[in-house]
């Protein structure tokens, strides 16, 4: 099994919590679904948003067998498949030590 963090980088830098559309806030809420389906599958182990001074970002830890089905999970994130200017930037772990 191999960990990942994905760090999802919005639209836009000013985009965070003040700075949603209706319809981005919604595609959010969407968003915060399909991970919590990740979550209770046993395969996110972490998520959240992460408010930095330098623009709000989102955070995943993912174990998972390999890059490629790390890829695959963004890859199917309602807010990719809207195509809204959101991306992902993956970042492999050595290990994550945890409660579990």
């Amino acid at each position: 099994m191999a960990f990942y963090l994905l760090k999802l980088i919005g639209p836009r830098p000013t985009f965070g919590p003040g700075d949603m559309t209706a319809d981005e806030a919604q595609l959010m809420g969407v968003h915060g679904t399909y991970w919590k389906a990740m979550l209770d599958r046993g395969v996110a182990i972490a998520f959240g948003p992460v408010i930095d001074p330098s623009g709000s970002w989102g955070l995943g830890i993912v174990k998972v067998e390999n890059e490629k089905e790390a890829r695959a999970l963004t890859a199917t994130d309602p807010v990719i498949l809207a195509n809204r200017g959101f991306r992902y930037e993956f970042f492999p772990m050595l290990t994550v030590v945890s409660r579990e």
